[in-house]
């Protein structure tokens, strides 16, 4: 919202960060659209004179929303993959830029590109582009060429969080969701990085959510998955989790400080500084294990699961190493956080 303040014949023009942006506030929408596809006298997108079907102010939906959100309000995107924002918790789209992002023995002659990295938005004001790998959503038929950032969120807003889209059909019936908005509080978005006292806050329905599009995925019992996701976590796994402090101290954790913003878990009781560990009330999720968006790491890992110790990651491939949450040189995957001999 801009604010004209007149004092003594000075005017002073601020701007002011207000919710309803995106809740279809007054005099918000040039915000994002144009009536007549121009701005200025010039079309708003460079590649047509005759702009685009939504009236947008740039070339697709993604390119519109980065224009926020690419380097501020989220940092979302950045400029550089070697060199991402502070991570909010969601993961970086930068990434999908990266050349080479294979840590495993032969990844320099074996090559995995950056659209290995994550959700493939269409956005060609940051230089990428639909997936042309997955033609549709592994494990579920939404198509690759319409995935962008409102494709989960919901771009005039509604009270989600983080204002990802109810159950129903949505981008104009481009794919209807079976399953509601997950249940989840966020860190300000204006703050630093995320930190094992200030994570966003997972309570409930994150898998099946991600299910909408990831159908197959959910049940753990399909030919192409087979980690079982949205279920409570057994007694072994929590006390593993509490116990686990990082490869040098394996079993020297606790309960009272156990959370991980690395390996976080769905609970009804978390809260954004929570320092506690699961239970078995608690709840493993796809984002347990992966990011929303896009990281440094194939297939959108929390870590490389290439790589056999964290310190490996990106010397091989050159790519963005992924904070050790231990600061180990020997530190291993995370999967020993639940599973004691980072298996079963």
């Amino acid at each position: 919202m801009r604010i004209i303040i007149i004092v003594t014949g000075i005017c002073i023009t601020l701007w002011a960060s207000v919710g309803a942006f995106h809740s279809k506030g007054t005099a918000n929408c040039d915000g994002c659209h144009t009536v007549h596809n121009s701005r200025e006298g010039f079309p708003v997108d460079p590649g047509s004179p005759f702009g685009n079907e939504w009236l947008l102010i740039s070339a697709t939906p993604s390119d519109v929303c980065l224009s926020c959100h690419a380097n501020k309000i989220g940092a979302v995107f950045g400029n550089d993959p070697l060199a991402p924002p502070p991570e909010k918790g969601g993961g970086n789209f930068v990434f999908l830029l990266a050349t080479n992002l294979n840590d495993s023995a032969n990844g320099a002659l074996n090559p995995i590109p950056g659209n290995a990295a994550g959700h493939n938005i269409n956005a060609p004001s940051r230089g990428v582009s639909p997936d042309a790998t997955y033609l549709t959503a592994p494990g579920g038929t939404f198509p690759s060429q319409s995935l962008g950032c409102t494709s989960c969120h919901d771009p005039h807003g509604n009270a989600n969080f983080r204002m990802l889209y109810g159950s129903g059909p949505i981008m104009d019936n481009a794919a209807t969701f079976a399953f509601p908005a997950p249940q989840a509080i966020g860190i300000v978005l204006e703050s630093g990085s995320e930190t094992n006292i200030n994570h966003t806050t997972y309570l409930s329905g994150i898998s099946a959510w991600c299910a909408n599009c990831h159908t197959s995925y959910r049940d753990g019992h399909s030919t192409t998955f087979s980690h079982p996701t949205d279920i409570n976590l057994s007694d072994e796994i929590a006390r593993q989790y509490n116990i686990y402090n990082g490869t040098a101290d394996s079993a020297g954790g606790n309960f009272a400080t156990a959370y991980l913003a690395a390996v976080p878990f769905e609970d009804q009781s978390n809260s954004i500084s929570s320092t506690a560990g699961p239970t078995t009330s608690s709840r493993i999720m796809c984002l347990t294990c992966h990011r929303a968006h896009a990281t440094s790491a194939p297939h959108a890992g929390r870590w490389d699961f290439n790589v056999t110790l964290l310190n490996q990651d990106g010397t091989v491939s050159g790519s963005y190493p992924i904070p050790n949450p231990y600061n180990s040189p020997t530190q291993t995957g995370l999967c020993y956080k639940c599973h004691i001999t980072g298996k079963e």
